[in-house]
């Protein structure tokens, strides 16, 4: 496949080509990822799993244009990434990118309602504050709107943060972790919410877990060993 192809194949919202990131370290160079080739289509559902080290996070953040790689071409939107500045970056992904982290990566100084609105606001959505509200009735959470991070559980926490990637009517979703830093049955109720708006949406869903039971859930698997590919990537 061709960067032609990818650009005139509306079906394919990312796709990696021979990616690979290297880094300096006090000991000498780190290949983390080498040789990195996937492409997924609309609507899928991808896995990305392997151990610890092994490269996943890395990979999400190339994919989603968090990062640059050392060598090779990401398109996302049939675009190439490496043709955008960061700025240029962050304008591909409003209102078509959603992320849920094992963090949860909210803003602490904003209310649970805020941290939803926020995204909808600068993806220039008019009716931001009533989207902002269903989602989080959306997760159960329409009475803690005025709560912050810090007054929400971790779980709940993950809730705000899957609304907040799903408010915007994103194309695509990137997870990295997601159940993380929950307990096993907090994490297996986020799961299930997970997947349930996943498929009420029929939004893109590339996830990063050491999970194989919330890796079975996807579609289809790419697994990483030392930065590699040890299983079929290409659909």
């Amino acid at each position: 496949m061709t960067s032609a192809d990818n650009n005139q194949n509306p079906a394919t919202v990312v796709m990696a080509r021979a990616v690979s990131q290297r880094v300096a370290t006090v000991d000498g160079a780190l290949d983390i990822l080498s040789d990195i080739g996937l492409a997924v289509k609309t609507g899928e559902t991808l896995a990305i799993t392997g151990a610890s080290g092994s490269g996943k996070s890395t990979l999400l953040a190339l994919l989603a244009g968090l990062d640059q790689p050392s060598a090779g071409d990401i398109f996302l939107f049939g675009q190439r990434l490496g043709d955008l500045d960061e700025d240029a970056r962050a304008r591909l992904r409003a209102g078509r990118v959603g992320f849920v982290f094992q963090s949860f990566q909210l803003l602490p100084a904003l209310t649970a309602l805020e941290n939803i609105l926020l995204p909808l606001e600068l993806a220039g959505r008019g009716d931001a504050r009533e989207r902002a509200v269903h989602w989080l009735e959306r997760v159960g959470l329409g009475a803690r709107g005025t709560h912050t991070p810090r007054q929400l559980s971790g779980g709940e926490q993950q809730r705000v943060a899957i609304a907040r990637a799903f408010a915007t009517d994103a194309q695509i979703v990137f997870a990295d972790e997601p159940t993380g830093n929950l307990d096993a049955e907090t994490g297996a109720r986020i799961i299930d919410m997970l997947f349930e708006l996943n498929a009420e949406a029929a939004t893109t869903l590339v996830l990063v877990t050491h999970d194989d039971a919330l890796a079975s859930r996807c579609r289809r698997r790419l697994r990483l060993v030392a930065g590699r590919i040890a299983e079929p990537a290409w659909a």
